[in-house]
């Protein structure tokens, strides 16, 4: 006999990974322990040699399936004497830390019993396993034990108690096990919204206690008929409340949009399986797969001609985002009979900027006006977690977690956070603050990096707390002591702010860090690169503060974590009024035609939307410099183009006139509109000149829109081989939201990799701001 001590590193809590270990020991015929701790799992065992060593080998490969180790070191000791094999209480390291899995899908062997009638946990909408189910936002703290989890009010009953404890039970050990008997319940309420219709306040009591009597059964089934006819309703989920309705009725979404005030951004949908989601978008294998992995992202998919979703769901799009359910609520909610609804509008339950309603009062008081009904239940959300959204590039398969090139991310949040990205080297305690848009922050702890789930737009009070909350969150459950803060050098940003008040209070040393330097940094730390050779970075974006004062966003860089050179740049331009030029592209279409010194043709649309008084002040605006930044916005950029070429002239939502641009696109179109390098300035007045004469020659606007992209994708290839040709560097790094562009950037990487180059593009976080933090953070460690 001899003695074996294994620790174990990586996701491997709140995975089934201890009943997995001691199922194996009993295969192997072990004798010892198992248990949890602050820093992992820890194992000690006897038993014979060869099995030990095929124990260990076991133990790499057939891992649960959302488990993931990261490092696993085992050696041999006398033996110990055991007995027996146990699972014994788990013990807190201080300053010890460990990965925390994200929430997970239902499994199949859940949803089947789901839909069993001869099984006791037939129609229960909190039904999980160690294999699905909440993770990420029910845990309180570490190590992952029921009490320290908001499943902590609910004390298991007899049956699943000795599910808990029978180690061949698939829930053996499974933290959020419960069932009709102990477990959380659902119910449904009015809104005051539906509530004020009846004018008779003693009906409306008798209505609301109505509604409060309805079994949870009852109240699935009402919140069914509710969709059905047309009613928004705020459905609580994972991360938060949802607000649903009949994607189909054009009324409901128009509704809701008017509600919720949002007047062109296009919903998320739900559909209840592949088959529905295949009658109304086109999907690849590669979709399919990302679709029904254990994250349950949004996929942003192609919409057939034919489909029946409702217009109003994405306006002037060519895509839809889609998900399939991930809870047993919502495909009891989908569930196919007289009531069946083929797919349903779910959006963030909030108000149009806002954080995501979580808590029960907290939704009664935000939502009551957005809101028809409530389907609430009694198993509190610890941290707030906004649906993930991705697609597929270059149609491969995505394994969650995993290095891919073939899911691009948007929004890495639920299903994916808190995921840690792996450094190439071991970090200090570092918090990055991000960015204002799109905001998530970063904390290292030696070779992680924990990036936040999303956070939000960083515009009002309420997502400062939530971005606040966060944080206190993450530095307990990582045990992270921050020891110096990275932060974005606009001085207005509030994750700017808030990161030089700290540091400030609380005596911490402050890196600020270039917006466009970062966004090349975070591509190249997912990547796991060490920053000993510098890239050609080529950052697209829409807004980013530059070391000049200047708005940058078209840049070309040859960057490694240590710094950075700006070899060329889109050639600058004035942004009349900042936020009012963005929010309206028409002035910043005018505003790039007089810094080129072409006329404002009245011919124009976006001409033509100015009466002459308006284009006098603007005219005088620009030539005297009244709040007129200069730029070099790639994002800007579209929106002229986009403008010039009569698509958009305003927008309500970020990047709109940009991205409807792009869906106009001719695919077949080879034409590209020339753009020339003068010195390190990349000089757009021959491509703005020849879009123009094609406006006014009546030329389509796909074509248009073709020879717009394919003539940046030139431009971008013929930069980055004069680059290449003086530096010598042949790695690219493409990072910044215009990449989110898939057309350009697709004609992009296919150029470079003719011309040689090694392309990176993101595919573990946001090429936007989303990702922004995590390159903060590398940045950070580098010049520390």
């Amino acid at each position: 006999m001899q003695g074996l001590r294994v620790h174990i590193t990586g996701i491997v809590q709140g995975v089934g990974f201890r009943p997995f270990v001691y199922n194996l020991a009993a295969r192997f015929d072990l004798k010892g322990w198992v248990r949890n701790t602050s820093a992992g799992v820890d194992i000690e065992a006897d038993g014979e040699h060869d099995k030990l060593d095929a124990f260990v080998k076991a133990l790499r490969g057939e891992a649960p399936p959302l488990s993931h180790i990261d490092e696993l070191t085992a050696s041999f000791i006398p033996a110990s004497g055991f007995r027996s094999f146990e699972i014994i209480h788990s013990e807190s390291i201080p300053s010890a830390f460990q990965p925390i899995p994200p929430d997970a899908t239902i499994c199949d062997d859940c949803l089947r019993e789901l839909f069993d009638p001869s099984d006791r946990r037939y129609r229960y909408p909190f039904i999980n396993c160690t294999n699905c189910g909440p993770r990420f936002t029910i845990i309180k703290d570490i190590p992952y034990d029921r009490p320290k989890t908001t499943m902590a009010p609910f004390a298991m009953c007899p049956d699943c108690e000795g599910e808990y404890t029978n180690p061949a039970d698939r829930r053996f050990h499974a933290q959020p096990v419960a069932c009709p008997t102990c477990g959380p319940h659902v119910w449904i309420e009015l809104s005051d919204k539906k509530l004020e219709m009846n004018q008779n306040e003693q009906e409306r009591a008798l209505l609301r206690a109505s509604y409060q009597s309805f079994s949870p059964e009852k109240a699935i089934q009402v919140g069914r008929v509710l969709l059905s006819s047309g009613n928004i309703l705020a459905v609580k989920g994972l991360g938060g409340f949802h607000l649903a309705c009949d994607a189909m009725n054009s009324y409901a979404v128009t509704e809701l949009r008017n509600r919720k005030l949002r007047v062109d951004k296009p919903f998320a949908l739900m559909m209840p399986d592949i088959e529905t989601i295949e009658r109304h978008c086109d999907v690849s294998d590669s979709e399919r797969e990302l679709l029904r992995s254990p994250a349950r992202p949004i996929v942003l998919l192609k919409r057939k001609l034919e489909s029946t979703i409702a217009k109003e769901v994405a306006p002037a799009q060519d895509t839809v985002g889609v998900m399939l359910p991930y809870t047993p609520l919502h495909y009891l909610l989908f569930e196919q009979d007289a009531d069946f609804l083929e797919a349903l509008v779910m959006t963030s339950g909030n108000l149009s900027e806002e954080p995501i309603a979580t808590d029960n009062d907290e939704a009664r008081k935000r939502l009551s006006q957005l809101a028809d009904a409530f389907l609430m239940h009694d198993r509190d959300i610890y941290i707030r977690c906004d649906d993930s959204v991705a697609r597929v590039f270059d149609n491969g398969p995505l394994t969650a977690g995993h290095n891919t090139s073939s899911i691009y991310p948007i929004r890495r949040s639920r299903g994916y956070a808190p995921f840690p990205v792996k450094l190439a080297w071991n970090a200090p305690s570092i918090l990055a603050a991000g960015s204002e848009l799109k905001n998530s922050f970063c904390i290292t702890n030696k070779n992680y990096a924990f990036l936040s789930h999303h956070i939000g737009d960083m515009e009002n009070y309420e997502t400062l707390k939530s971005f606040e909350q966060g944080i206190e969150h993450f530095e307990k459950l990582f045990r992270v002591k921050p020891s110096v803060i990275a932060y974005d050098l606009h001085p207005n940003y509030l994750a700017t702010r808030y990161a030089l008040e700290r540091g400030s209070r609380e005596n911490l040393p402050t890196i600020g860090v270039q917006h466009h330097h970062a966004h090349i940094a975070a591509c190249l730390a997912e990547h796991g690169l060490d920053g000993s050779q510098p890239v050609i970075g080529l950052a697209f974006d829409g807004t980013g503060y530059g070391d000049d004062g200047a708005i940058w966003g078209g840049e070309f860089l040859v960057a490694d974590y240590k710094g950075y050179q700006r070899a060329a740049h889109l050639q600058y331009f004035p942004l009349p009024g900042g936020d009012a030029a963005i929010k309206k592209p028409a002035r910043t279409a005018l505003a790039l035609l007089w810094s080129l010194g072409l006329d404002w043709d009245e011919r124009l649309a976006c001409v033509a939307g100015f009466c002459a008084e308006d284009q006098v002040s603007l005219r005088v605006q620009l030539e005297k410099k009244i709040n007129s930044p200069l730029t070099s916005s790639m994002g800007r950029l579209f929106d002229a183009a986009a403008a010039l070429a009569g698509v958009r002239q305003t927008i309500n939502y970020e990047a709109q006139a940009a991205i409807e641009f792009e869906a106009l696109a001719d695919p077949a179109e080879a034409g590209a509109y020339p753009f020339a390098l003068g010195q390190a300035q990349v000089e757009v007045r021959s491509g703005i000149e020849s879009l123009l004469a094609d406006v006014l020659a009546g030329i389509p606007i796909p074509v248009i829109s073709a020879r717009f992209h394919n003539g940046l994708a030139e431009m971008a290839r013929s930069v980055a081989f004069k680059i290449r040709a003086e530096s010598g560097l042949n790695e690219v790094a493409l990072s910044g939201g215009v990449w989110q562009n898939l057309t350009l950037l697709r004609r992009t990487m296919s150029l470079l990799e003719r011309d040689g180059f090694k392309v990176y593009i993101h595919n573990e976080v946001p090429a936007n701001d989303g990702g922004l933090s995590l390159g903060q953070a590398a940045i950070a460690a580098s010049r520390l």
